[in-house]
């Protein structure tokens, strides 16, 4: 019977550029192997993709199908699609600039050639035990710069990382939050002290919230919108 195989990969940067670091989580048969590390000054984008080529430097002995669990589409799209018109290009874009993190895609492409992979694009933060471990691990090196990572017996690991089902409901709730996100805003309202205020820019709700406790704001996507969070503030 093949080999079974699945990495749970997660990045984090605190500032974006900031300080960051990477997880991945490895499950084979009967072992887990936990991998990370950090960067000074890096981005959320560098440490995703960081985390996907050294998890793969690590199993390429293995003729297995690899199930990549990740919730970057910057990874996925680029590995699927991208990286061979940057190849075609000399590695620019079609724009004609330098790629960005060009090393680490040059690190990946022997990379996806010598491992068959099955990706798997899930949404973040729902419950997979895999990726969140994974997230944790990119986390904690960002913030400390260290992790005690495990490498050991898969029975004694404590996460059942095969279990890769999720929140649906919550997942759906955080893509509707992006798309609000991604929406232009009509206007933005506060709260602080009592007092309710709108503001036409986002800088001005934040000059007035920034540092404060006990404030509340939110984007207004139309004028019915607007009314609503005024009232629900207690305006």
């Amino acid at each position: 019977m093949a080999e079974s195989i699945q990495i749970f990969t997660d990045g984090a940067s605190k500032g974006n550029p900031g300080r960051g670091g990477y997880g991945a989580v490895i499950a084979r048969d009967t072992t887990i192997i936990e991998l990370g590390g950090f960067k000074e000054r890096t981005t959320n984008n560098e440490m995703e993709l960081r985390a996907v080529v050294e998890a793969l430097k690590a199993i390429q002995d293995t003729d297995a199908t690899v199930a990549i669990y990740t919730d970057s589409k910057y990874v996925v799209e680029g590995a699927n699609g991208w990286i061979f018109g940057w190849m075609k290009n000399g590695w620019k874009t079609k724009a004609g600039s330098e790629v960005l993190n060009k090393a680490l895609w040059q690190a990946l492409q022997p990379l996806l050639e010598q491992v068959a992979i099955e990706w798997h694009k899930v949404p973040g933060h729902v419950g997979i035990i895999g990726n969140e471990r994974a997230d944790t691990i990119a986390s904690d090196f960002a913030a400390n710069g260290s992790f005690d990572l495990y490498t050991g017996s898969k029975d004694a690991y404590g996460f059942d990382v095969s279990d890769t089902s999720y929140d649906e409901a919550k997942a759906a709730q955080r893509s509707a939050t992006r798309k609000r996100s991604a929406q232009k805003a009509y206007s933005y309202v506060s709260l602080l002290d009592g007092v309710v205020q709108t503001h036409t820019t986002w800088g001005e709700c934040e000059s007035r919230v920034k540092g404060q406790r006990g404030t509340r704001f939110k984007k207004a996507l139309n004028a019915g919108n607007e009314q609503a969070i005024i009232k629900d503030f207690g305006g």
